[in-house]
């Protein structure tokens, strides 16, 4: 069968998703057309045998709604006849694009195809396109993400200590990375922008320990009395603007064009779980790609769980095991930012070029999503580059 083949993956840098952030005056679309354009500049390609761009985004709305992905495909310069589509599975969006681009190639539909994202979340708020409901209470019992990760926390006895100390773990792994040049290769310059704003060097559990609970709700602690109040803005990810895209290939197209591939797609899997909790299915989400590649979890190099919150991949060790200093080795979205639509593909070009670095053989990326599902996907590094 065909294999389905990574010839590239960037990124631009995170920027702080408020008024003010170092992105805020970027419109998305052209946030995205810089990846884009990127991604076809680095490769040599002609972009006119890109078969589909697939982009994920979560708040459709504003500058982002109308199919931003065709928007950005033609603010990048592409031809007319290069197609986009724009999709929604939540933070795990563009993990989900390159899912589509990969089932795409194996089935022979795609033979070149970019998955990819974006999200200016100071540009287009989360809920911005609920008319400032939050969509999930449509559903008798079902809860904000802020709210499912106190739940979380309470029901595994993560307490607060570990989670500010998790939350500075990333922090002092992103600034050791970034001050290495380790996001050199992913990371693509807007400007004078190179760096990621949202990483603080310096940050201990210590100080994180003095801030306030964000999400503390009385009528939640009446509902749920387990919760002891100890998820922050300083152990979760930060609003972010960003994009971030992947270059996907069958492996004879690849090789015809005579471009390496960097990695190939060893398996996938998607679960849906609890819409209370929501932050779970992760682990789900893992077992299932684990058994789908016929691989055990100490067989893999790297493992990135997407860190919206940091009881998130807490809780995912908890549950699986594993080696500790495999998990997020470069930081995660606590100090690399969650640009939601963006988060997917950046998660894979981090794991990508961690694997390459190292010498590692697989890497393994999973996120929660939004009402109650998952994504996990395992990569294999091609050896000869």
């Amino acid at each position: 069968m065909t294999m389905a083949v990574i010839v590239d993956a960037v990124r631009t840098p995170s920027g702080r998703g408020k008024p003010g952030g170092a992105l805020h005056h970027v419109h998305p679309a052209e946030l995205l057309a810089v990846v884009l354009r990127a991604l076809v500049d680095r490769s040599g390609l002609d972009a006119a045998i890109v078969d589909d761009v697939i982009a994920g985004c979560v708040t459709q709305s504003g500058d982002q709604s109308l199919n931003i992905g065709r928007t950005a495909v033609l603010l990048a310069g592409f031809p007319e006849s290069v197609p986009a589509v724009t999709i929604d599975r939540q933070c795990g969006s563009s993990q989900q694009a390159v899912h589509f681009a990969v089932q795409g190639v194996l089935a022979g539909a795609y033979d070149v195809a970019i998955a990819c994202g974006v999200e200016s979340m100071s540009r287009a708020p989360m809920f911005a396109n609920t008319r400032g409901g939050d969509p999930t209470g449509v559903r008798d019992g079902v809860i904000q993400q802020g709210h499912a990760a106190e739940v979380v926390a309470a029901r595994w006895k993560i307490g607060r200590t570990a989670l500010d100390e998790y939350a500075a773990r990333s922090h002092r792994l992103a600034a050791h990375t970034a001050a290495a040049g380790g996001f050199d290769r992913e990371t693509v310059p807007l400007g004078t922008f190179v760096q990621d704003e949202t990483i603080r060097p310096g940050t201990t559990a210590e100080a994180l320990a003095g801030l306030a609970p964000a999400f503390r709700d009385a009528a939640i602690g009446d509902r749920f009395p387990e919760i002891e109040w100890r998820v922050t803005a300083g152990n979760s990810s930060p609003l972010t603007d960003g994009a971030s895209g992947v270059l996907v290939m069958s492996e004879p197209r690849a090789a015809e064009l005579g471009l390496v591939a960097r990695a190939r797609v060893h398996a996938m899997s998607v679960v849906g779980s609890d819409p209370l909790l929501m932050l779970t299915g992760v682990v789900a989400a893992t077992r299932r790609v684990l058994k789908a590649g016929r691989l055990r979890l100490d067989e893999i190099d790297a493992y990135e769980v997407n860190e919206a919150f940091a009881v998130v991949p807490l809780l995912w060790a908890a549950e699986l095991g594993g080696d500790a200093e495999r998990l997020n080795p470069r930081g995660g979205a606590i100090a690399l930012g969650h640009p939601l639509g963006a988060s997917g593909t950046r998660l894979l070009a981090t794991l990508l070029n961690h694997l390459e670095d190292t010498g590692g053989r697989y890497g393994l990326q999973t996120m929660c999503e939004g009402g109650g599902m998952a994504n996990a996907m395992i990569i294999e590094r091609v050896t000869a580059r």
